[in-house]
């Protein structure tokens, strides 16, 4: 199908048109740049709520329920899953999408896992686009899975409307594994397998750990919830706790607000690709490798040689 088509079927909710127009996402096509513009009025409707946390905790099974939840609630699931890369194909190596089959006849629920492809913040680099994709296509909440992540992959808060980050008791100090990055960015806390011994100390040291940061009156301080996700215990009340923080944005302002940033990110980071791109072309300049050939030489240093790489990029 041409782009026009591809957008118009994607808009329709048509499952073949989102598996396509994701897949042409991940791979950079030249088509991109259309199938985007022609989506972009039809986006900034759906929510979007980030799971993250180490490795272990339960996140597949935690998205899992709360896919339950939300169709519970009549609103429309798409499940964005970002797996670890297969060190042969490169592609996802589907272990989320193995988790969520009982979602699979489900026609209000779309599932698709994305390979991070090596890229460091526990999403993939089309990550942000896929969301677009997806929030075009009409779905109501918009799940996104990282993969397990460490204290400083963090991407993820400047994608959703809503980070939740898991712990779970029994895997070590939860709070040293945490608190350096991804324990600040949670809008929403939940201790997983809280059946388990020492879960109780996992929730005394998160609560210990909310309190620690000064806030004003009016600034949102994360809840803790206690879940234990294989039983789909605990999940109602962590996904009301999500529904309250987007309340409190929306109240706010700050809904509209972090959604510019995330949209600034996502320009800049398309911008500096160009860029990237751009140096190893040397046009009717030098070039970036004949620049480093000068630098390496001692012609010229790399200061100046960056003024000129950056002046025949604006240029250009």
């Amino acid at each position: 199908m041409n782009t026009p088509q591809l957008v118009d079927r994607v808009r329709a909710g048509d499952r073949r048109a989102l598996a396509r127009a994701i897949t042409l996402v991940e791979n950079g096509a030249p088509q991109l740049r259309e199938i985007m513009a022609g989506l972009a009025p039809h986006t900034g409707h759906a929510q979007v709520v980030g799971f993250t946390g180490s490795p272990g905790v339960g996140k597949s099974t935690t998205t899992n329920a709360v896919v339950r939840a939300v169709r519970g609630k009549g609103l429309t699931v798409a499940v964005l899953a970002v797996d670890p890369s297969s060190p042969f194909t490169g592609g996802a190596l589907l272990g989320d999408r193995v988790r969520m089959q009982d979602h699979a006849t489900d026609a209000g629920v779309y599932i698709r896992s994305m390979a991070n492809r090596g890229h460091l913040g526990g999403l993939s680099w089309a990550a942000p686009h896929a969301l677009r994709v997806l929030d075009a296509a009409g779905f109501d909440v918009i799940l996104v899975e990282t993969v397990g992540v460490g204290q400083a992959e963090v991407a993820i808060a400047g994608q959703a409307d809503t980070t939740v980050v898991l712990s779970a008791p029994g895997m070590g100090d939860a709070i040293q594994a945490s608190k350096a990055g991804v324990l600040e960015i949670a809008d929403v806390l939940a201790v997983n397998k809280a059946d388990r011994d020492g879960a109780r100390v996992t929730l005394r040291e998160l609560r210990q750990m909310v309190a620690m940061k000064d806030r004003d009156d009016h600034e949102w301080k994360p809840p803790i919830e206690m879940t234990v996700a294989d039983r789909d215990e605990g999940i109602g009340d962590l996904w009301e706790r999500v529904r309250e923080h987007y309340a409190h944005l929306e109240a706010s302002g700050e809904l509209a607000e972090r959604r510019r940033a995330r949209a600034r990110e996502e320009v800049q980071a398309i911008a500096l690709e160009l860029l990237r791109s751009r140096m190893t072309d040397p046009g009717s300049g030098k070039g970036l490798d004949h620049l480093a050939a000068e630098v390496a030489e001692g012609r010229t240093d790399p200061y100046t040689a960056a003024d000129t790489l950056a002046a025949e990029l604006t240029e250009a």
